[in-house]
């Protein structure tokens, strides 16, 4: 049986990853203007998810990591559908929020799917690499994994999302430029986040044993 010294860490690893992602999805509805930088709200929390699954596989392992991935991912899906439906569903008629409603929780299924699609692909990227650089680079040393890590899995996520949920509807110079801007707000986020990698401590399943 396990002991909840061991439980709570897995709980809260894997569950706030999820969190996170579904936080991230829910927020990107909204565009913000940043020094004249045009993204999703949700670009600085999604950002963080990469450090944060990085922390996870430090603990837990590659398994875990994808595992959890992979969860995340389905629970998105189910997110949009119940928002869809939900959205569908006919308003009480003394209930006046319906438009707001449908404006803030609506979904673009192009736009969703790239944004489902390209985190999968670049968070098990990202499982990938810091795998390989776990086994290279010691403990002291393990802001090298995360920046390594996500400094190659941002950039295939954004040229990923960018490309399956805009091109065709704008010049390539506008594609590149999107990217380009999100790409530098994330790995800000991954330098500000870094010393969470060294608040957690390797477990018996981390990529060292894996």
């Amino acid at each position: 049986m396990m002991k909840s010294r061991d439980i709570y860490p897995i709980v809260m690893l894997v569950g706030l990853y999820i969190t996170f992602q579904l936080i991230a999805d829910v927020t990107a509805t909204k565009i913000v203007d940043i020094a004249g930088i045009t993204l999703p709200a949700g670009t600085f929390i999604f950002a963080l998810t990469f450090t944060w699954r990085d922390a996870l596989h430090k603990r837990l392992g590659r398994e875990w990591a994808r595992a959890a991935i992979i969860t995340a991912a389905a629970a998105n899906i189910v997110m949009a559908l119940y928002f869809w439906l939900a959205i569908g569903l006919p308003p009480a008629p003394f209930w006046g929020g319906q438009d707001s409603f449908a404006a803030v929780l609506g979904f673009v299924p192009r736009i969703t799917a790239a944004s489902i699609i390209a985190e999968v692909i670049s968070e098990l990227l990202d499982t990938e690499v810091y795998h390989v650089l776990a086994r290279r680079i010691p403990g002291r040393h393990q802001w090298l994994r995360v920046l390594g890590s996500n400094g190659i899995s941002l950039p295939v996520d954004s040229a990923v999302f960018v490309t399956l949920a805009f091109a065709g509807t704008m010049p390539a110079a506008g594609l590149v430029s999107i990217a380009l801007g999100q790409i530098a707000f994330k790995m800000a986020v991954t330098v500000v986040s870094i010393p969470l990698i060294y608040l957690v401590r390797d477990g018996r399943l981390s990529p060292a044993a894996a």
